[in-house]
C-alpha cells in the first residue's frame, strides 16, 4: 500500500568513495560522483566528477575524465580534466591530454600531445607568442 521512495544520495566529490586496491583488477567502465583511488589494475573508461588518483602501483588502460587527476603509477590512454593534471616523479602517461592546468615532475614520463582547455591558456600563449615575436624584431 505504501511505497517507499528512494532518496537519491548526493556524494561529495571531495571524498574518496571508490578504491581499487593493490592486487585487485577491474574491467569495465566506471562512473562516480565522488573521487576514485586506484592502486591496482583498471581497464575501461573512467568518468568521475571528483578526482582520480592513480597510486604508484596503479596501472590503468583507460580514457579518464575527471575534475583533477594525479598520476603516480602508469596510465595508457587519454586524460581530460576540468582543472589540474599532476604527473608525479614516478608517474607515466602514454596518451593525449586536455587540461586547464598541468604539473609534470622531474623523472616522470609523458608521451602524447597536450591541449589547454581554457581561453585563458590560449590568450596567455598568444601573448607569449606576441612578446617573443616583438623580442625577435628588436634583435
Amino acid at each position: 500500500m505504501f511505497k517507499s521512495k528512494a532518496i537519491p544520495v548526493k556524494l561529495d566529490p571531495d571524498t574518496t568513495d571508490t578504491l581499487v586496491g593493490e592486487g585487485s583488477s577491474f574491467e569495465g567502465n566506471m562512473k562516480s560522483d565522488a573521487s576514485i583511488r586506484i592502486e591496482g589494475q583498471v581497464t575501461g573508461d573512467i568518468e568521475c566528477k571528483g578526482d582520480v588518483i592513480i597510486g604508484e602501483k596503479g596501472q590503468v588502460k583507460s580514457k579518464i575524465t575527471a575534475r583533477n587527476v594525479i598520476i603516480a603509477g602508469t596510465v595508457t590512454g587519454d586524460v581530460e580534466t576540468k582543472n589540474k593534471l599532476s604527473i608525479t616523479s614516478t608517474g607515466k602517461l602514454y596518451g593525449n591530454i586536455t587540461v586547464t592546468s598541468l604539473s609534470i615532475e622531474e623523472g616522470s614520463v609523458f608521451e602524447g600531445s597536450s591541449r589547454m582547455s581554457t581561453s585563458i591558456a590560449s590568450s596567455s600563449s598568444t601573448s607569449a607568442n606576441a612578446e617573443a615575436a616583438a623580442a625577435s624584431q628588436n634583435s
